[in-house]
C-alpha cells in the first residue's frame, strides 16, 4: 500500500543525519533526545516556538503547516520526515511527498487519521473491530442507532483523542442533543461514525515496529486503564490469558505489513470479556502507552521511531521487568520533587509552562518486583 514519492528501498541515514519532525509535542521531544543518543540531529517544524520538542534541539521551523515556502526549505533541510502526531494537515504530508523521505508515508498518515478508514481498512483485512456505521447527518443517526443498538458511542470522524469529540449514547440519550455535541451545532454535516458498544474487560495496546526491509517487532501487549477518556495508568504487561496475546500480537503484524508501514504503529484494542481481540483506534507514531519502554525496555518506542526513520535494525523489544506507567496530568506533576524522592521511580516531565486540568504534564514509570 506504501506510494512514496521519493522510494523507499534500503535507504540508510548515518549518524550526523538530520531527521524532520512534523509536530512539537512531547512525543517529538522524547524522539529528538533518542535520536540525539544515536547521534543524530533532529528539526522540528510546528506552529509553536515554546513546543516541548523545540526545547530539545537547536534546529526548528516555526510556521503553520500550510505555509508552502517553510515546507520547502524544512524538506531541504532534513534527510527523513516522520511525525509526532497523527492531526497533521493531510495536504501537508501530501505536500511534502515527493520533496523527501517519509516514514511513515503519507497514505498510512491518511488511514489512521480518519477513524472510518481506520475501520474499512481493518475490515478489508479481516482485523476484527466493533460494529460501526458511518453518519454525516443528523437525519441519520436515528436509523444508524436504532441498527446498532443502545449503548452506543458517536465520535467525529476526525480529529478527536483523549475522549474529545465523542458523545456516549445511553437508552435515554436525546439523539438531537447528542448529534449537537459532535457536531457543532444541530443541523450541522459533518463526517462521524457510530460505534456498537464494546462490553470489554479491558482496554490494552500493542505498538508495533516495522523496518524498510520488512522486519517487524511488536512491544508487550500492555493493559491500559483510562479516568474521563484520558489514559491514566498503563499496566506492563497485560493480565490475559497467553492465546489473547498471541492473538492481539498477530493483528498487529498483520496491520503494520497490509499498511505498508515504515515507522510504529500502536494499536488500541478491547479485549471482551470471553478474549476476544477487536481494534479500536491506531495512531502512526509513539504512543501513550509505550513511555514505559523508556525505563523498562531494551530499546524505547522512541529510539525504535529513530532507527525506522533512519533505516536502520530494529531494536529488541525485551521489557526488562514489569512495570506501571503513570501520566502525570494537570497539577499532578507538581508532585515532582516527591516522585523524585521515591527509590525507583522515573520522572520524566515534558517542558510545558501551563498545568491545564487533564493536560499531559509528564509521566512516572515505576518498576514492579515480582513475587
Amino acid at each position: 500500500m506504501s506510494n512514496n514519492g521519493i522510494g523507499e528501498a534500503a535507504q540508510t541515514i548515518g549518524p550526523g543525519g538530520v531527521i524532520g519532525i512534523l509536530g512539537g509535542g512531547q512525543l517529538g521531544r522524547m524522539a529528538a533526545l533518542a535520536a540525539a543518543r544515536l547521534g543524530y540531529r533532529t528539526h522540528i517544524f510546528c506552529p509553536e516556538a515554546d513546543s516541548p520538542a523545540c526545547q530539545v534541539t537547536p534546529l526548528a521551523t516555526i510556521a503553520t503547516y500550510d505555509d508552502e515556502a517553510a515546507l520547502t526549505a524544512f524538506a531541504a533541510a532534513v534527510d527523513v520526515v516522520t511525525f509526532e502526531f497523527e492531526n497533521i494537515p493531510f495536504a501537508t504530508v501530501d505536500f511534502l511527498r515527493d520533496k523527501v523521505l517519509l516514514r511513515p508515508d503519507a497514505e498510512v498518515l491518511r488511514i489512521c487519521q480518519n477513524r472510518l478508514r481506520e475501520k474499512d481498512f481493518c475490515g478489508r483485512i479481516g482485523v476484527p473491530t466493533t460494529r460501526y456505521a458511518e453518519v454525516v447527518e443528523p437525519e441519520a443517526l436515528e436509523r444508524v442507532v436504532r441498527d446498532l443498538g443502545r449503548p452506543c458511542i458517536l465520535k467525529t470522524a476526525e480529529m478527536g483523542y483523549d475522549g474529545k469529540g465523542q458523545v456516549l449514547i445511553e437508552p435515554e440519550s436525546d439523539l438531537a442533543a447528542a448529534w449537537a455535541a459532535v457536531a457543532g451545532g444541530a443541523d450541522r454535516r459533518i463526517p462521524a461514525i457510530v460505534e456498537a458498544f464494546v462490553d470489554f474487560q479491558m482496554e490494552a495496546s500493542v505498538i508495533i515496529a516495522r523496518s524498510a526491509d520488512g522486519s517487524c517487532r511488536s512491544y508487550p501487549l500492555v493493559e491500559n486503564r483510562h479516568k474521563n477518556h484520558i489514559l491514566d495508568q498503563t499496566i506492563v504487561p497485560a493480565r490475559v490469558a497467553p492465546k489473547v496475546v498471541e492473538r492481539a500480537e498477530a493483528i498487529a503484524r498483520r496491520m503494520a505489513e497490509e499498511i505498508g508501514l515504515v515507522g510504529l504503529l500502536a494499536i488500541e484494542m478491547f479485549i471482551s470479556q470471553d478474549g476476544e481481540v477487536l481494534v479500536n483506534e491506531m495512531a502512526p507514531r509513539p504512543h501513550n502507552s509505550g513511555h514505559w519502554t523508556l525505563d523498562a525496555c531494551v530499546t524505547s518506542q522512541f529510539e525504535q521511531q529513530v532507527r525506522t526513520a533512519a533505516g536502520l535494525p530494529l531494536g529488541s523489544c525485551r521489557p526488562l521487568g514489569d512495570a506501571v506507567m503513570q501520566n502525570l496530568l494537570g497539577d499532578a506533576a507538581e508532585d515532582w520533587l516527591e516522585i523524585l524522592s521515591e527509590p525507583g521511580a522515573k520522572l520524566h516531565l515534558y517542558g510545558k509552562s501551563e498545568a491545564r486540568p487533564g493536560r499531559k504534564m509528564g509521566h512516572v514509570t515505576r518498576l514492579v518486583r515480582k513475587g
